[in-house]
């Protein structure tokens, strides 16, 4: 089981949504053994359809815990909408979300807390099976999941707040009232350092003051004082792959088409799905009332297939990707999976990956290709009207996506490196090139790392490509992760607590050694803050009271 823990007599709230919250139900199991606990459940569907495949392992799972934990969801708040809006064209009030976003945006105002989700955020991607929200829509949402959250906050008092993921509206509102109210609301940071992640105060969002700190002081000390890590980016530079090995065995790593044979039991396998869903479980008439709050299924098996087919055409020789040419000089620029929190979380404005490729186009010196690469996760979803698009810019390559097995030779060849907030740019830096991005991520602190703000600053920043200094920065970024997180297997654990409540799986010391890491995880993520908190570091001067609370304004 998971050793003893520094969490005792707390209130301890965790943040659940689908997969990511199958290991939490272990901890909650241990947890609240010497602590009180409860679950808060975000996300529509999985709380409000009856018990299916899709959430009979989250949500009912955490209901067997109950009365020793205590389950919160958004069902109320769901069903209040769709009455809501069925009653008037604009229930919202506006009053109250003004006063919000006075009192509780501190890292994004509420425009942007909606990009958090891709819910509510269609016009800026594919996935057809979410429809085009509007303005009532989303503004009535966001009163009601502000007022949920707050209300949620007062009753249950969490003395922190544990989290494994970042998207998702309701993280977002969480991260803003957690600040105002003096609470650890810890997420996963990734660090792309192995399977290292450490913790974040703001959703994953900009990079925590702590870890600034942290990293800064270990910067101004010798190679001397951090010798392992400087040995360990001088070996990755010596390394012929750097694919990151949590992605190992993911469609991160995958080159190949599948076969049409495997595309036929994969339909198969979603439509049985969907129908034991709908028709079995009797979730359709749910599904019609909101398809904001409860996509429909028909557009979902559609984009599935549509996805599949397009994958397999893409990975073969095709009129939109095209092989490198030898000896040409270029900036590399892989494109990242939309939506992803990495990009609408992180980098909200940025979320046009076409205007990205036309900016920088414009920006490269004569004679410079720009060669774009798509992401393997993305590939199948994005339509083909945006790679025609890309092709008539005269000066941009779409490039073959496996072409090499690894982004080693991408960017060793390249002149630089631009991405949004992908990990291409921690590579370029481990390696000793210079790269560009649109976002705050935590390994912008490695020295060749440009955060751009303004389009006008894309030439100079081209312009400085070449060779970096940034084996001293980057031994001191590998350091101070380390330091501030734990080797959290993330997907290995999800992967097996599934198989665990499906009976595939006997639970087994290997399980339980990564829950312990988790929990190690979470207990330097609350020593952090308290640190943090006593050095002023993140917290603000606002004052903490009844004032504060805006849930009671209406009604």
């Amino acid at each position: 089981m998971v050793k003893d823990s520094i969490f005792k007599n707390k209130r301890i709230l965790m943040i659940c949504r689908e997969t990511y919250c199958k290991p939490l139900w272990f901890l909650a199991e241990k947890l609240k053994e010497d602590n009180e606990v409860a679950a808060f459940f975000i996300m529509s569907s999985e709380c409000s359809y009856t018990k299916t495949y899709y959430n009979e392992h989250t949500y009912y799972e955490f209901q067997k815990l109950v009365p020793d934990i205590k389950v919160y969801d958004v069902k109320d708040i769901c069903e209040q909408f769709i009455e809501g809006l069925k009653n008037s064209k604009e229930p919202y009030d506006l009053e109250y979300l003004k006063m919000i976003e006075e009192k509780y945006c501190h890292y994004k105002n509420l425009n942007m807390q909606l990009m958090s989700s891709q819910m509510n955020s269609r016009h800026y991607h594919w996935r057809m099976y979410w429809k085009v929200t509007s303005y009532a829509e989303n503004l009535y949402w966001l009163e009601l999941n502000y007022k949920k959250i707050i209300g949620l906050i007062e009753e249950f008092r969490p003395d922190v707040i544990f989290d494994m993921d970042n998207a998702e509206l309701q993280r977002t509102i969480l991260c803003e009232v957690c600040y105002r109210k003096k609470i650890p609301c810890m997420t996963i940071e990734y660090s792309k350092l192995g399977y290292y992640k450490y913790p974040s105060f703001q959703n994953a969002f900009g990079i925590d003051p702590y870890f600034v700190n942290l990293f800064n002081e270990i910067k101004s000390h010798p190679d001397s004082a951090i010798k392992e890590s400087i040995e360990y980016v001088e070996n990755y530079r010596r390394e012929n792959s750097i694919m990151n090995k949590e992605f190992s065995g993911s469609v991160t790593s995958k080159y190949e088409r599948d076969s049409l044979i495997w595309i036929a039991r994969v339909m198969h396998g979603k439509i049985e799905y969907f129908y034991d869903m709908d028709i079995r479980k009797k979730n359709l008439k749910l599904k019609k009332r909101s398809p904001m709050l409860y996509a429909p299924s028909m557009p979902y098996i559609r984009y599935y297939l549509e996805e599949e087919l397009k994958k397999r055409y893409l990975y073969g020789k095709n009129k939109y990707f095209e092989d490198p040419v030898e000896g040409e000089d270029y900036v590399f620029m892989p494109l990242h999976l939309i939506p992803e929190s990495s990009v609408f979380v992180k980098a909200s404005y940025y979320v046009d990956e076409l205007n990205l490729i036309e900016q920088v186009s414009k920006a490269l010196p004569i004679g410079w290709k720009l060669y774009v690469k798509e992401h393997q996760a993305m590939l199948g979803e994005r339509g083909f009207e945006f790679y025609k698009k890309v092709k008539e810019i005269h000066n941009v390559r779409l490039v073959q996506i496996n072409y090499y097995k690894d982004p080693k030779p991408w960017i060793v060849n390249a002149k630089g490196v631009i991405t949004i907030t992908g990990t291409a740019a921690y590579e370029a830096a481990l390696l000793g090139k210079r790269s560009i991005i649109f976002g705050d991520v935590p390994f912008a602190l490695i020295d060749g790392i440009t955060r751009i703000r303004s389009f006008d600053d894309l030439r100079d920043a081209i312009l400085s490509f070449g060779p970096v200094d940034s084996l001293h920065s980057a031994a001191s970024y590998v350091e101070a992760v380390k330091r501030a997180g734990s080797e959290v297997k993330i997907f290995e654990l999800m992967d097996q607590a599934d198989e665990i409540f499906s009976g595939k799986r006997e639970r087994t010391q290997e399980f339980d050694d990564m829950l312990n890491e988790l929990i190690v995880f979470y207990e330097k993520g609350y020593e952090r803050y308290h640190e943090a908190l006593e050095k002023g570091y993140f917290i603000s001067d606002m004052p903490v009271g009844s004032e504060d609370d805006l849930h009671d304004k209406k009604g």
